[in-house]
């Protein structure tokens, strides 16, 4: 599993990444603070080296941005994996964050599927739309790509739910990327 660096440059945003599922420094400069604060937890708990610098139009708005991110960090993720030979494949991670609860199952499998259950008491934190955290999810999860489950099934405060899905996605990767007791973890032979 090794370190990946990418570059994306489009009409609307330009990013730089680098990614290894290995501990490693966390950094993180991107206009968009509450994404920041998400992602150094995400790599944090993933126990996952992360160094990203992005531009944006944030002068449309964030979207453009956080869904550029959400490619790379998917990219990344998929070419770190290479063949997944060797991993369990599957995640799960329940996350208390408070008054809230997040759970997250993922499967490492390539077949890109987002289920993304919550509601989120308000549009926006700070000026982060929190329907963005959806756009995040599914960019991530379509580009690496696998399967993932995150529910948000109660909380009241928007700032601890999306913490707690965070901290679990980071948790159920690291999961799915531990050692496994098979070759490849399907009855296929291929993942």
């Amino acid at each position: 599993m090794r370190e990946i660096s990418l570059t994306r440059k489009t009409g609307e945003t330009e990013i730089s990444l680098r990614f290894a599922l290995k501990p490693g420094p966390i950094s993180l400069k991107t206009p968009v603070g509450f994404l920041n604060h998400m992602l150094h937890l995400f790599a944090a708990h993933g126990g996952f080296s992360l160094d990203l610098v992005a531009r944006g139009d944030i002068e449309v708005d964030y979207h453009h941005t956080v869904e550029d991110i959400g490619i790379c960090l998917g990219e990344a993720l998929g070419e770190a994996l290479g063949e997944r030979e060797g991993i369990s494949r599957y995640g799960h991670a329940v996350v208390p964050m408070e008054e809230a609860l997040a759970r997250v199952s993922l499967d490492l499998c390539r077949r890109p599927a987002l289920v993304f259950r919550a509601n989120i008491p308000v549009e926006r934190i700070g000026l982060f739309d929190t329907e963005l955290v959806k756009e995040f999810l599914k960019a991530l999860a379509y580009t690496a790509p696998f399967t993932l489950h995150v529910e948000i099934p109660y909380g009241e405060n928007a700032h601890h739910m999306i913490e707690a899905a965070f901290k679990a996605l980071g948790r159920a990767l690291r999961q799915a990327i531990s050692p496994g007791h098979l070759k490849v973890a399907s009855t296929k032979g291929v993942l």
